[in-house]
């Protein structure tokens, strides 16, 4: 997966662009006066994300604190 920077801006006169950039399996960080404050990204990640997190709590092979920590560091690693 790879993963994109869009200003709203950039957003709003190029949705179309991004939405397919999404769709393809990608991301994009959206920021507004230089924060970031949403992302983008494709329903298949969220849900096999979401659904190996809460196996593994499920079956105790996985704590709920380190995986949240593992999941953020994974996906802020290196976005300012």
């Amino acid at each position: 997966m790879e993963m994109t920077t869009a200003t709203a801006t950039e957003m709003q006169n190029n949705f179309g662009r991004y939405l397919n950039y999404v769709i393809d399996g990608n991301e994009v960080i959206l920021t507004k006066n230089g924060k970031e404050v949403a992302r983008l990204i494709p329903r298949k990640s969220v849900v096999a994300s979401l659904t190996d997190s809460l196996t593994g709590i499920l079956k105790n092979e996985t704590d709920a604190e380190d995986e949240r920590e593992w999941e953020l560091t994974r996906k802020y690693a290196g976005v300012h």
